[in-house]
């Protein structure tokens, strides 16, 4: 797929993400915030907790579900991400979560917790 392909379908996976966190009661503090060479996905809140949210969509399995896209180097790169925000917005007192939402042929799963 190139690239400018992948980054509408990116896109496109997130706006159906934010959507569907909406429609939970979640409140959606930032999209695609990038933090020197790191981004975050969504960043929610969820009643007193912060949500750090990675999405990945797909249109079929060919190199497996999405979920399995986020391995422990994307994991490290989002605990970093999620640090530097965490500093630079000086927020104390709320519990901290990542979640994974996946799209898959427009399927949504909710991983909450996921890493």
């Amino acid at each position: 797929m190139c690239p400018d392909r992948r980054r509408k379908t990116g896109l496109h996976g997130e706006d159906i993400a934010a959507d569907y966190l909406v429609r939970k009661g979640y409140k959606i503090l930032h999209r695609n915030l990038r933090l020197s060479h790191l981004e975050i996905d969504l960043i929610c809140r969820d009643g007193d907790c912060l949500v750090f949210i990675e999405v990945k969509t797909s249109r079929g399995e060919k190199y497996g579900h999405p979920a399995t896209w986020i391995d422990d180097k994307k994991q490290e790169k989002l605990h970093r991400a999620a640090q530097m925000f965490i500093e630079r917005e000086a927020i104390e007192g709320l519990d901290i979560r990542f979640d994974a939402v996946t799209i898959l042929r427009g399927e949504i799963e909710h991983f909450i917790n996921a890493f």
